[in-house]
């Protein structure tokens, strides 16, 4: 095909640049927009997808979460902390001496197991063994966009190995080894791992880092090929800690990830992916295929509190991750201060520069940030430390991400409330100071749980009724490995943020289910983690959804809830999908009959008329555009006990009635699938935002509980700005 359009084969081979042959059948290629047509009215190509570019998106998380190996009976005991699973991580790369990736007392690699170690620079075969099972790289695809780029003008290696400590961070989140006594500077002290520690881990690395302009991007295509390999190699789970820009949304389905994700889903793989880090504001998640597990990211019971003592001795706990000496009582400024005699300053943190070095030589600076990202943070350290500064307080929403801005530099975090406090004090006072002292670890309550800022938001934007993100899990803060030349490491250990951390967890505690249920489909894993999650925290307090302000958190901030993996390996009930779910689904939002039937591999037809999407049976119900009535069906297997009987409870979202018919479901030896319907109406009489609810189905030992999503449209495609 490419040969005939492109007039030889030569043409063709130089226009080539991956050849997908395992999870599926496709190819990548340099084409004008012209060719690309010219293919794409081919009858049997299904799809040409233009290339596009992704971006990358512990100690205290498993005993958070209750997965703790101090108890002999639990699930990562059982499971047997995962020792036959594989996990297939699609990132930066591995850095492959960190103590992560140690294979103490490890047997044989499983059996499945059909991929390699690839060499390249600074990096052979030996690196792997029987933790680190497998590593390759792809590149083809960015060479093909970047034609004119020179590899020296970017430190990362040409293989497996990374200068972005992130797939290292991710890897271990997922299924590090157990690494003893491990910190940062003292902080967070404890024994690092991952929720699989016994599982296996092979990286694919298709994010490059790119030193000149200082970032990590991940072509489309070497993602799609990174996933065929996978696919060939025997990965149990794949974990792609990547996303779009909120800017530039999938807007098809079968989108670089989504792709090769269906076809992984259908050979059994299941694959989870980061939902964003475009929070707080809403239809901003990523990752939106309804086979992917998406995940949103939330805080931990645990914070750095750094006591700042003011000159009259009124003490304020902001948040900082500072493991410097402290500092005495310092002068203390404030831009707009009228001790300030640089009037050109303004209060910001983003509007800071350096015109005097007098001004803040030898001071602690207060700014005010309107940022919801830790850029700003960093930004403002820089200048302040640049103009002699000693430290900066950071004032802004509460939930900003906090993290080391300079080496033994004090950068302390407030919100905004308390930065007003210490402004009114700069200006009560003579001769403000403070003191700061360096940051403790807090940890179990009073400190809360709540969806970070960063975490990305729904409602779906591009497909409504699928509810994203699905699940939530710890991706604040999280300290786990990275390469050991990175500037703030304790041996080669280093806190991040965002969805990407959050992502493996999720990767982890399905490593351990699949362990114990070898069985279960994808769908059935992410119906399980879904059906079972934690509405409120672990200590049972409402969970909180940070932003301005700060809310308690729905369905479109944390999916079914925050993970809770005791509960998932015993859901007694689950909502699963196969080929022919996925199907009915391809049906429902227009896709052609030829395209479905190229895509699963057998000759499909639709119904007349087509299935609707609300009958897709997910473990969640949303209807985005309810004007009368609507009836819908689900359909619930069983994989508790035999001989079990349910009956349904329904928190309704106000002012919508809910009625599910039948009311009681009984599963016995010859009855293992049972549907029920859900008839949905509304009694409001205007366009309404979503409102919340859920439906639960109890035998008294298990509640399998799935979130409603309701919005009332009376005028529909209507744009309300009142």
């Amino acid at each position: 095909m490419l040969w005939s359009l492109l007039g030889s084969k030569e043409d063709a081979h130089d226009s080539m640049v991956h050849s997908f042959r395992h999870g599926f059948s496709g190819f990548a290629a340099k084409l004008t927009k012209s060719q690309a047509k010219k293919i794409a009215d081919f009858p049997e190509v299904v799809h040409v997808i233009p290339n596009s570019f992704y971006r990358p998106a512990t100690t205290r998380t498993w005993d958070y979460l209750g997965v703790s190996a101090t108890e002999p009976k639990n699930l990562l005991n059982d499971a047997r902390m995962g020792e036959q699973m594989i996990i297939g991580v699609i990132d930066t790369g591995v850095w492959p001496e960190s103590e992560v990736f140690n294979d103490n007392g490890f047997g044989p690699v499983p059996s499945h197991w059909k991929g390699g170690c690839e060499s390249g620079e600074n990096f052979s075969s030996s690196h792997c063994n029987k933790k680190l099972i497998g590593a390759k790289y792809f590149i083809n695809a960015f060479f093909a966009e970047n034609e004119s780029f020179n590899t020296t003008e970017s430190l990362d290696f040409i293989s497996p190995r990374a200068v972005n400590g992130h797939g290292t961070h991710v890897a271990t989140i997922a299924a590090g080894s157990y690494v003893p006594n491990t910190s940062y500077k003292g902080l967070a002290g404890g024994t690092v791992r991952g929720g699989a520690p016994r599982a296996r881990i092979a990286m694919y690395k298709a994010c490059w880092y790119l030193d000149d302009l200082e970032i990590t991007t991940c072509s489309s295509a070497d993602i799609l090929k990174a996933m065929d390999e996978a696919i060939h190699d025997g990965v149990d789970i794949l974990s792609l800690s990547l996303g779009y820009e909120p800017l530039f949304p999938e807007t098809d389905a079968r989108d670089g990830i989504a792709t090769g994700a269906f076809h992984a889903v259908l050979k059994g793989i299941t694959v989870v992916c980061a939902g964003g880090n475009a929070g707080p504001a809403a239809q901003t998640v990523t990752n939106l295929a309804p086979w992917i597990i998406t995940v949103a990211a939330t805080t931990l019971d645990r914070s750095f509190p750094t006591p700042m003592t003011l000159g009259n001795n009124k003490v304020i706990l902001g948040q900082a991750v500072y493991t410097g000496p402290g500092l005495g009582f310092t002068r203390l400024v404030y831009p707009e201060d009228p001790g300030n005699t640089n009037e050109s300053f303004s209060g910001t943190c983003e509007s800071l520069h350096i015109n005097s070095d007098v001004t803040m030589a030898g001071k602690i600076v207060l700014c005010f940030t309107e940022s919801p990202y830790g850029t700003a943070v960093l930004r403002a350290a820089r200048f302040v430390s640049q103009a002699g500064g000693v430290g900066v307080i950071i004032a802004g929403q509460p939930g900003n991400i906090f993290r080391p801005c300079l080496d033994d530099f004090p950068c302390v975090a407030v919100d905004y409330e308390l930065g007003t406090h210490i402004l009114l004090y700069i200006r009560s006072s003579g001769l403000p100071v403070v003191k700061i002292q360096p940051s403790k670890t807090l940890i179990g309550q009073p400190v809360g749980t709540k969806v970070a800022t960063f975490s990305s938001r729904g409602p779906n934007p591009i497909s409504a009724a699928i509810l994203k993100p699905d699940i939530a899990a710890p991706g604040v803060s999280i300290l786990a490995a990275t390469t050991t030349n990175t500037t703030f490491n304790d041996r080669g250990f280093i806190f991040l943020s965002g969805t990407s951390m959050a992502t493996p967890t999720i990767s982890g505690v399905i490593a351990l289910l699949k362990t114990l249920h070898h069985d279960w489909s994808p769908a059935a894993f992410r119906s399980a983690i879904v059906t079972t999650a934690w509405r409120t925290d672990p200590f049972c307090e409402k969970i909180f959804a940070e932003g301005s302000p700060r809310k308690l958190a729905d369905p479109f901030d944390y999916g079914g809830g925050l993970v809770n993996p005791e509960k998932a390996a015993k859901p007694g009930l689950i909502y699963d999908l196969g080929l022919e779910d996925y199907v009915l689904y391809l049906c429902s939002v227009g896709y052609n009959e030829s395209a479905i039937s190229q895509l699963v591999g057998k000759s499909t037809a639709c119904s007349n008329p087509r299935p609707c999407v609300l009958d897709f049976n997910l473990p969640s119900i949303t209807i985005p555009n309810l004007k009368d009535e609507v009836t819908l069906t689900r359909t619930l297997t069983n994989v508790g006990l035999v001989d079990s009987v349910y009956n349904v409870a329904v928190e309704p979202p106000l002012g919508v009635q809910v009625s599910v018919t039948p009311e009681t479901l009984v599963f016995n030896s010859t009855t293992k699938r049972v549907s029920f319907k859900v008839k949905v109406s509304t009694t409001h009489k205007i366009n309404t935002g979503y409102l919340f609810g859920s439906l639960t189905w109890s035998d008294s030992l298990h509640y399998v509980t799935i979130p409603l999503s309701v919005r009332t449209q009376i005028l529909p495609f209507y744009y309300d700005e009142n």
